[in-house]
């Protein structure tokens, strides 16, 4: 909100997010496509149009950013949902799938080692052979000892890990291109720069 940082207005609206953030309006069984509405130019309200008018006159704050910021959170809770339900489908675990997308990034022969991919994944050793024990006994990673020096120990991606990630990630793109598809390519080429700047002030700020 205009004129305070975002944590000053967490303490003082008591709550992690605070009563400045909608919960549970966006879509449900309830929603309604709008998309032909607002590209005709009708003016078509949101849930955060009815968060935004539930506050006003009630606590001070900028609605320009609150509308920018509530919907980028929005859309990441959005985003979020739609992961979890394609892993599910694909039976995966959250942390399955991170670790199976780190080692695919690494292209063929999809390999790296547990204290790579423990710092990649931010957790601790015993932490990250956990998670390896739990993706070999299913088949979607090998461990391979090292020729030269059997005290290394590679992570390899299998086929089949493979093809989890795989079918995953086409689900993940899928729920992505529904999200953004109200907007043409000019759009979002906008909305990449615009983010962009919004971005760097950010990861420059430290």
């Amino acid at each position: 909100m205009h004129g305070e940082g975002r944590g000053q207005r967490r303490a003082r609206d008591g709550g992690a997010d605070g009563p400045a953030r909608p919960e549970g309006e966006a879509g449900g069984a309830g929603a309604v496509d709008v998309s032909a509405e607002a590209e005709a130019g009708v003016a078509v309200e949101d849930s955060v149009d009815r968060h935004i008018a539930r506050w006003r006159h009630k606590a001070p704050f900028d609605e320009r950013v609150e509308g920018i910021v509530t919907r980028i959170q929005m859309l990441t809770k959005h985003l979020a949902q739609v992961k979890g339900r394609a892993l599910a489908e694909v039976g995966l675990q959250a942390f399955e799938f991170d670790t199976l997308h780190r080692l695919a990034s690494r292209g063929t022969p999809y390999r790296a080692t547990p204290s790579e991919l423990a710092a990649e994944l931010m957790v601790s050793p015993a932490g990250i052979t956990g998670r390896l024990d739990t993706l070999e006994e299913a088949g979607s990673i090998r461990r391979i000892r090292g020729t030269d020096d059997r005290r290394r120990v590679d992570v390899e991606l299998t086929e089949s890990g493979r093809a989890h990630w795989t079918a995953a990630m086409k689900l993940l793109d899928r729920a992505e291109r529904a999200m953004v598809d109200p907007l043409d390519e000019p759009d979002q080429d906008v909305l990449i720069a615009l983010l962009k700047r919004m971005l760097l002030r950010v990861e420059n700020a430290g």
